[in-house]
This record gives C-alpha cells, sequence and structure tokens, in this order.
C-alpha cells in the first residue's frame, strides 16, 4: 500500500511547523499559502572530484504542492508574512513525495 505523504506527512508538517505566505506567481493572481520558512538554509556545493567548493547560505520555503493550482516557477513572487519580507524565487526543487523547496532571493523587506 503507498504512503499517503501530502496527508499523513506533509500537511501535519505545514500544520505545526508551518507559517502563512502570500504567493505571487509571474502570471495570475495572488493566494495564501503556508510553509517552513528559513532565512539561513546552508547548502555546501560540491566540485567533481568531491571537494567542497563553495558555500551559500539563502532563504527557502519548504512547501506542499497540494496547495498550489500551478507548479511554483522561478521569477514568483511571495512574501513571507513572520519577516515581512518579499523574495523572488531563483529556484524551485520537487521532492518525490508531494513537496517543493523554493529557494529564494530577498526582493524587499521593511
Amino acid at each position: 500500500m503507498p504512503v499517503d505523504w501530502d496527508g499523513l506527512v506533509l500537511g501535519p508538517n505545514m500544520r505545526i511547523f508551518g507559517e502563512p505566505a502570500l504567493y505571487k506567481p509571474a502570471v495570475g493572481g495572488s493566494f495564501s499559502i503556508t510553509g517552513v520558512f528559513d532565512d539561513a538554509y546552508l547548502k555546501e556545493v560540491m566540485f567533481e572530484d568531491a571537494s567542497i567548493g563553495v558555500t551559500e547560505v539563502s532563504a527557502v520555503l519548504g512547501i506542499q504542492l497540494s496547495q498550489f493550482p500551478t507548479k511554483p516557477l522561478q521569477n514568483d513572487q511571495l512574501s513571507v508574512l513572520s519577516v515581512n519580507t518579499t523574495y523572488v524565487v531563483r529556484d524551485a526543487r520537487p521532492d518525490s513525495h508531494g513537496g517543493m523547496k523554493l529557494l529564494l532571493c530577498k526582493v524587499s523587506s521593511p
């Protein structure tokens, strides 16, 4: 029997750890979502010889794809209400369980 990742894992995760955000697709109107926000996501980029070359720190929002009428895309924008900041999606990375990581670049803050 397959696991209901959206209902059993992602949904409860968003209810417990998620926070409100306003999503603004490049085309279309805005809508409210809930996501898990981290303003200091650390990613190490490895070179082909497996040595660590670059360490990158950026904001990221973990989302549940079932909250979206269409798949999030690069250059969409979102506002994270808890930090009163607007971001542009610089990369959208889906997982295989109905979630996605949105890597963000800050557009404006107070």
